[in-house]
């Protein structure tokens, strides 16, 4: 369910950007985005997450059913983007706040939701676990 919610990036460099996938609700059915919000309870908001040094001191740490943000759309609905992995917070989009069409014109590269390290030893087992744009095409057509 959460795979086909949202993409999870991972470069060789372990970072693993966040994303709309293709076929979330959001991007079908001509929807429009009327926020985004990162403030995921009174005590906890995404913007607040500080990281410094190679260590990534300050950063969230995130569970598979951590919520990024939630998105509202003119017809009502909202929906809760989770990370979908285990790891750091190292950057939310900020730019999607201010210009939320973005998050729709161009879903896998400047309209992101987050960016996240996984943990070392997870990385390999994270990547094994998702699908590849071929297999995520598949899924979509037996839908």
């Amino acid at each position: 369910f959460l795979q086909l919610q949202h993409h999870n990036y991972i470069s060789s460099c372990r970072i693993c950007v966040i994303t709309l996938a293709e076929a979330h609700p959001l991007l079908q059915n001509g929807k429009t985005i009327t926020s985004i919000n990162y403030q995921i309870s009174p005590n906890c908001s995404r913007l607040q997450n500080k990281v410094s040094g190679k260590s990534k001191r300050g950063a969230q740490f995130l569970t598979e059913l951590a919520p990024l943000c939630r998105i509202s759309s003119s017809d009502g609905e909202e929906y809760t983007i989770y990370s979908c992995i285990r790891g750091r917070l190292i950057e939310v989009n900020e730019n999607i706040l201010s210009n939320p069409a973005i998050l729709q014109e161009k879903p896998s590269t400047e309209g992101y939701i987050a960016v996240v390290l996984p943990k070392f030893e997870e990385s390999k087992s994270i990547t094994q676990g998702l699908l590849t744009q071929k297999e995520y095409e598949e899924v979509l057509l037996k839908r």
